[in-house]
């Protein structure tokens, strides 16, 4: 995925903040998950404060930031595309400067920096507010770097710029890092341990953003249900008898902020799942009945070589409980195929847990070798790359069957819908997800962006459903 992120113009609040305006302009570009858009939220706010105004056009910026994902080998071959592009602008205006932020940055450091000479300076999750003073040293003519990690940065003080907001929906992150091994993920290596933030502060952000008009918040973490913060830091206590609040404390917190504000989260996993978390997505309607609830693979032996920490049969136990407690919750997963020894038999065991599951909808990809996981040190990757595509296709066709037929049921019945922009398919119509954040698209009549409306839904496609507004 990739979106190029430009920061909401905000000039005259710039010119008020301490030193000043500096007159530079800043170009800002995201690749990668949820994480790493809101880290350049994050990032806009520290340069903000530092008197950054922005700009639209590459060309215009004195600074140019790219923060990079390093999940898949293609997205880190995409932003040294984007980084030889940004050099040629250089040659011709020596004094930009040109920066790599996040998980790229803390992989693969002092080769982007010195041997390689894309960038300007390196920064890695935990250094963001090092900026201005790496910016200043690279002003100046030197290469600059910080990709320290922290046991302790979660930038809980840190007001975040909304970028590119539509001003109804936005992230919260809740925490940072991992510990979950997974012997796939390079997560544990570029973004550090985990660390939970402060649950006051992700309160009182999510209630900054209703008094803002925000309808919606996704609460963002590696693993969300491993969330856990200590009550006695603050001296506040949810459950006397834990003195500490875990996940589910955490989603009820939130949802108590106002019941029109709709509560989301990325991502769950499968050996951390607890049924106090689904209980409370019960509980408060508000909280939407939708969980990503990524499987990887359906056969518990490719399960224990990549280090996921459940069997299938966990697994579907925790798909059952989602049902158990709400029966309607939409439910997505991610899927790897072609990993290090997978065979056809072991392959055939991911298409019948899709088969079993019926999920909503999932994010599929092929096995891509990391440096230093370990995977890459234990294993061989072996599969072939045509196989790898070839079961990724089956696996893709099979998900767009069961979604379309999730998509079926729902025809003839009423779904409470947040608008959130005009219809990519027609200026005519608006677009929003129901609570099992499935898109939705109607006409507009009188309803604008924000609003919840009722919509029955008259016909659906694989992706979405189509319908109209009714009282």
């Amino acid at each position: 995925m990739t979106n190029k992120v430009i920061i909401e113009e905000r000039q005259g609040e710039v010119m008020n903040l301490k030193g000043g305006l500096n007159g530079k302009k800043l170009f800002l570009e995201s690749y990668g998950c949820q994480m790493n858009f809101a880290d350049s939220e994050i990032v806009a706010s520290i340069l903000q404060k530092e008197g950054f105004i922005t700009t639209h056009e590459e060309k215009e910026a004195d600074l140019i930031l790219l923060n990079t994902c390093a999940i898949r080998e293609n997205a880190e071959t995409r932003v040294r595309h984007r980084l030889t592009h940004f050099n040629s602008l250089k040659r011709n205006r020596p004094s930009l400067v040109i920066g790599v932020l996040g998980c790229m940055a803390e992989r693969l450091k002092d080769k982007l920096l010195e041997e390689e000479k894309l960038v300007d300076i390196v920064v890695g999750p935990d250094s963001y507010r090092d900026l201005p003073k790496l910016i200043s040293v690279a002003e100046d003519g030197e290469r600059g770097m910080n990709v320290l990690l922290s046991r302790e940065e979660t930038y809980a003080d840190v007001n975040p710029i909304r970028l590119n907001s539509n001003g109804i929906s936005a992230f919260i992150s809740i925490m940072r890092g991992c510990d979950n091994m997974c012997s796939f993920c390079v997560v544990p290596f570029t973004r550090g341990r985990e660390r939970s933030r402060d649950l006051n502060t992700i309160v009182h952000e999510a209630r900054y953003l209703v008094e803002q008009g925000y309808k919606e918040v996704t609460l963002l973490g590696q693993n969300v249900d491993s969330y856990r913060w200590n009550l006695s830091r603050d001296g506040q206590v949810v459950d006397p008898e834990k003195g500490h609040a875990d996940f589910a404390d955490l989603l009820a917190a939130v949802a108590q902020v106002n019941p029109q504000l709709r509560v989301r989260f990325s991502t769950s996993h499968p050996k951390d799942m607890t049924d106090k978390v689904l209980e409370t997505m019960a509980r408060y309607d508000n909280i939407c009945k939708y969980v990503p609830l990524p499987v990887q693979s359906g056969n518990s032996e490719v399960l224990k070589r990549m280090n996921r920490g459940y069997s299938r049969e966990w697994y579907l136990d925790r798909i059952s409980a989602i049902r158990r407690y709400m029966p309607d919750c939409g439910i997505s997963t991610d899927i790897i195929t072609g990993f290090c020894g997978e065979t056809e038999e072991e392959y055939q065991d991911t298409l019948s847990i899709m088969d079993e599951v019926h999920y909503h909808f999932a994010y599929m990809f092929t096995y891509s070798e990391r440096p230093k996981t370990l995977a890459e040190r234990k294993f061989e990757d072996d599969i072939p790359e045509e196989v790898k595509k070839s079961r990724l296709a089956k696996v893709i066709q099979r998900q767009s069957e069961h979604s379309h037929a999730h998509h079926k049921t729902m025809v003839g019945k009423v779904h409470q819908v947040l608008i959130e922009r005009e219809s990519k398919r027609s200026t005519e119509c608006f677009s929003g997800r129901n609570t099992q954040n499935i898109v939705v698209v109607f006409p507009k009549e009188s309803s604008a962006p924000g609003d919840y409306v009722n919509v029955l839904v008259e016909e659906c496609t694989p992706g979405t459903l189509i319908g109209r507004i009714v009282n």
